[in-house]
């Protein structure tokens, strides 16, 4: 019902009952977000790298505060709102990079930016931020966890005015035809692709450096040989004309 009428989040507050389907949603989110941590230090350094850091670490914590206090109601809304835009981003990955499917993927693009402009710029700020820090001081008084759970929430805010402005310039170049890879990518990205190119043409030096001198000792080991082989020869010769001449 709290998904209708916001004032029902905080409806018998602190005294509200968790469904199994909740605990189980935070289980779900709260161990993705802990991969996402721990996978984003070998992943390609992009733009946003410390934005990423400080959104899922705010999250994290706004997941584990969310459980104890029992802000279940509001932080199902929090989840929800941002995975309607999530979803759509990793479909179009996946039909970018996994498939091939560019036209597929250029539409859920398009759909996720419109998705993710509203629900996080428009209805987060005006709805969710609006119910944590308004109504729900018609149920409780202000405590301590509710002042670190809105500055949280503003933290994620600002994150999202961010990704926004990356987003907006995605879809300017998209339009425009430019648009080439991740606009999250950057000199430092592509910088690490330069290294590792050069460390391939390093790496094929060295083994040509490597295969030539082998080849030189080689070729100098023969000519000893054949130097070798001829002296001895020319003694064997020698020897015997000698006995002949005797």
């Amino acid at each position: 019902p709290w998904f209708w009428n916001l004032r029902e989040c905080w409806a018998q507050y602190p005294v509200q009952v968790m469904e199994r389907a909740h605990y189980w949603y935070y289980m779900l989110e709260l161990g993705f977000y802990l991969s996402l941590l721990l996978r984003i230090s070998v992943d390609v350094r992009r733009k946003d790298f410390r934005e990423q850091v400080i959104h899922h670490l705010a999250t994290i914590t706004l997941l584990s505060f969310s459980y104890c206090a029992n802000y279940i109601r509001i932080g199902t809304l929090v989840m929800l709102l941002h995975d309607s835009s999530d979803i759509l981003l990793e479909s179009a990955k996946m039909f970018n990079y996994g498939t091939g499917w560019k036209s597929t993927s250029d539409a859920l693009f398009v759909v996720f930016a419109g998705v993710f402009l509203v629900t996080r710029l428009i209805i987060f700020p005006r709805k969710i931020i609006h119910t944590t820090l308004v109504l729900s001081m018609e149920s409780f008084e202000p405590f301590a966890g509710y002042y670190f759970f809105n500055a949280m929430l503003m933290v994620l805010q600002a994150l999202h005015i961010f990704w926004a402005w990356l987003i907006l310039r995605m879809v300017y170049k998209f339009l425009k035809g430019n648009l080439e890879g991740d606009e999250r990518s950057d000199e430092e990205s592509q910088v690490e692709e330069e290294e590792g190119r050069k460390g391939e043409e390093d790496d094929a030096d060295q083994d040509f450096c490597w295969e030539k001198s082998t080849l030189n000792s080689k070729l100098s080991m023969l000519t000893s040989s054949c130097v070798l082989n001829n002296l001895a020869n020319h003694r064997a010769s020698l020897s015997n004309k000698m006995r002949k001449a005797q």
